[in-house]
């Protein structure tokens, strides 16, 4: 107990670093879908994919039939995905962070099944699945 009263500063610096530490994993995340989960949607049912990157990662490369809406622009052009309301989105940024967001915002907006591609664009390519440019 003497050595906290004695480093009581230092004491407090390491428990607001750890606290900061453990921030992210207590931050709400949208619902995540595997590489295998996201291939089963996109073949069982129509789904929508939405990559949220910017056009210059989108043009060097996307999953077949995406979408491509950056997330700085999604709040503007939310209604061109209006018809897909009701039907499966999977939304994918490069590693995962921006569809996080994503998935949260179409949520909002009324959007009832949305998942984000966990891992990203990064972890599809890392299993050797097809893109296209």
């Amino acid at each position: 107990m003497k050595f906290i009263l004695d480093n009581i500063f230092l004491v407090g610096l390491a428990t607001v670093s750890g606290l900061a530490l453990l921030l992210p994993a207590f931050q709400p995340r949208g619902k995540r879908a595997s590489i295998l989960e996201a291939t089963q949607l996109m073949n069982r049912a129509k789904t929508t994919v939405l990559d949220v990157r910017t056009a210059d990662e989108f043009a060097a490369g996307h999953l077949r039939d995406a979408k491509n809406i950056p997330l700085a622009d999604l709040a503007s052009r939310i209604g061109e995905l209006g018809a897909q309301k009701n039907k499966p989105v999977v939304v994918v940024c490069q590693k995962g962070a921006r569809a996080d967001k994503a998935v949260r915002l179409l949520r909002k907006a009324g959007f009832e099944d949305v998942v984000s591609l966990d891992g990203g664009q990064a972890a599809w390519v890392a299993a050797g699945m097809p893109i296209t440019k």
